[in-house]
């Protein structure tokens, strides 16, 4: 902080924090809530994932112009205006009937949440110097295991005394009242409000660096025809596919293939939550020593080997925790460190473009997963299928990732639009 003794980067953490808790209750918790859900309204499997995937299409769509939005106007008032929409559609989520009206709200959900991810994480890494930005993205992104082990834990409760709609609403709620904190809390950049990131040793002409850079113009047909960013988009929904072919169908696989109770059911979403908080507290800050690439590369392997493990765990609900809990470890992991990767590889001014356009790579992965997964289980009756086409995704991932030339791209090979000014925030 200029004159005080808590710099400004953690009070954006701790609102970026809340952010992604609620974010990713809604998206996360949808899992959760689905069993329930489709039992009380008579839908199927396949009808399960196409709510989901109308969700990721306004998402997928939306976040790369709220990824070029985020480097142009500032992350301050894309936030709160996605959170605004966000809330509005969870509470709309919570009074379906049917299934267009429950695809048409969480659309709109989906519409709110592309302002919850690219643009919260590259603010964040903004605040913090190239060195921190694993340590800060671990700390921030055990909002969102922990969104997803409160839903775990607290649905049965919410099904018991109220029923599933009560959990949108509580979500929608807690979404409206981040507007009014990201307005008054939230900064798009140090050098807008006057700091230097957190951790950086060395002072810089913040003013002298605005001019330089205002003169440059940005084409994105150029970062569409860099190598590095293919590869890494490509590697990206490889391991979305394999990662969400679990998380979104593993609480109906325990509670109807398996024949848990609803109660140890859940709980795989808490162990889940619990894993991830594990990861994003130990593995990102060490990936800030042993870098992305390899980071990526490790954290892929395991969740291939966890994903068999699931597959070969059987009727046993001991090794399906056991499993479930490794690769939620690296679950936690997988989406900051793509969009770390953003950062390493690519000029900071653009981070939030990089991001949002790596965004339908993600999208992909995860509507292609709902799709085939939803019509495997309504074709077989069992996941076995599902969970062997995740495996070989999550495999697939490992290879792409290997091809990544190590080298930071240079900043000069793209050129840059103009930043903020001091006061866009």
């Amino acid at each position: 902080m200029k004159d005080g003794h808590i710099h400004w980067a953690w009070i954006v953490l701790a609102t970026c924090f809340v952010n992604l808790f609620i974010n990713y209750s809604v998206r996360l918790g949808y899992s959760v809530v689905l069993p329930e859900m489709i039992r009380d309204l008579g839908f199927n499997r396949t009808a399960g994932g196409s709510i989901f995937n109308a969700y990721l299409f306004s998402y997928i769509i939306l976040t790369p112009l709220t990824g070029y939005l985020t480097d142009r106007i500032g992350g301050r008032r894309v936030i709160a205006t996605c959170a605004f929409i966000l809330g509005l559609g969870v509470i709309l989520m919570g009074t379906a009937e049917s299934l267009w009206t429950a695809c048409v709200f969480y659309a709109i959900a989906g519409l709110g949440s592309s302002g919850m991810w690219t643009p919260v994480i590259t603010v964040v890494q903004r605040w913090f110097s190239a060195d921190r930005r694993g340590l800060a993205l671990g700390i921030m992104s055990t909002g969102y295991g922990l969104g997803f082990a409160t839903m775990g834990a607290v649905f049965p409760w919410i099904v018991k005394y109220f029923n599933w709609r009560y959990s949108w609403y509580f979500l929608g709620a807690g979404a409206f009242v981040m507007v009014a904190v990201n307005g008054l809390l939230l900064r798009s950049s140090p050098e807008s409000a006057g700091y230097l990131p957190w951790g950086q040793k060395d002072s810089i002409n913040l003013k002298g660096t605005e001019k330089k850079d205002s003169s440059l113009g940005f084409s994105p047909s150029t970062l569409l025809g860099n190598r590095t960013f293919w590869i890494i988009g490509l590697s990206y929904l490889c391991i979305t596919y394999s990662l969400y072919g679990i998380t979104t169908f593993m609480v109906d696989y325990a509670r109807y293939q398996l024949g848990l109770p609803i109660g140890k059911a859940s709980f795989l979403a808490t162990i889940h939550g619990i894993g991830q908080i594990v990861g994003v507290l130990t593995i990102l800050p060490l990936s800030d020593y042993l870098g992305r690439k390899r980071t990526l590369i490790i954290s892929n392997s395991f969740i291939t080997i966890s994903l068999i493990g699931i597959l070969l765990s059987g009727n046993s609900w001991i090794m399906l925790y056991v499993f479930v809990a490794i690769m939620a470890i690296f679950y936690g992991v997988t989406f900051p460190l793509y969009g770390i990767c953003a950062g390493d590889y690519f000029p900071k001014e653009i981070m939030g473009t990089v991001i949002g356009a790596w965004t339908p790579f993600y999208g992909g992965g995860a509507i292609l997963v709902h799709w085939v997964s939803g019509m495997l289980r309504d074709a077989t009756g069992n996941y076995y299928q599902v969970f062997i086409i995740n495996a070989v995704m999550a495999a697939l991932g490992i290879a792409l990732i290997c091809l990544v030339n190590q080298r930071t791209l240079n900043p000069s090979q793209i050129p840059l639009g103009p930043p903020l000014k001091k006061g866009e925030e």
